[in-house]
């Protein structure tokens, strides 16, 4: 593998696509850390994408983009050697689905691929609040080796936007990814 980043983006239909627009910002911006971005939104992604937002700019990002059942994207297969998966936002359900163990698409087998292969998969978890259900289906992610960063933001940068809002989330997770960046560090 060489230097840079293999990174696979999964975006669910959890609530927070500002969480997804905000964190492909960034990767656009850090892309000479990158070997290769790839993106897997689901149908309600989309959906949630456009209510929230208000438009399709998803489309407009220089990454790979994959069907959510394209079983043949790179990153379906260990051997892809992709370093790192950031699941932004998280569903419960697609959550469960990987604590089970469940493959049933592609961000699902992605996940799957991950974990087995021992590298970094980071869920940034969006619900509120959490039932008994989607704290042992965490634990059990992260007993298998998984980051879960909850879609919590923090206010001791003063966030004046959504987006810095969203970042104080975001950030954490391109710190996760192990890619150099320029944000608010406490005291610093």
């Amino acid at each position: 593998m060489s230097g840079k980043r293999k990174i696979i983006v999964a975006v669910t239909g959890a609530s927070g696509a500002i969480y997804a627009k905000v964190l492909l910002d960034k990767l656009k911006e850090l892309q000479a850390q990158t070997e290769k971005i790839g993106v897997v939104m689901s149908d309600n992604a989309r959906d949630v994408w456009q209510y929230e937002l208000g438009n399709t700019l998803y489309e407009d990002y220089p990454f790979d983009f994959y069907s959510k059942n394209d079983f043949y994207a790179p990153f379906a297969s260990g051997s892809a050697q992709y370093d790192t998966m950031i699941i932004c936002p998280c569903s419960m359900g697609t959550l469960g689905r990987i604590a089970a163990g469940i493959s049933n698409d592609l961000t699902t087998r992605a996940a799957d691929v991950i974990l087995k292969e021992r590298r970094k998969l980071i869920l940034v978890a969006r619900e509120t609040p959490y039932s008994l259900i989607h704290i042992n289906n965490m634990k059990t992610v992260t007993e298998a080796g998984g980051i879960i960063c909850p879609a919590t933001p923090s206010f001791y940068s003063r966030p004046q936007t959504f987006e810095e809002l969203a970042a104080t989330v975001t950030d954490r997770v391109i710190d996760l990814c192990g890619l150099s960046q320029h944000s608010y560090r406490w005291k610093e």
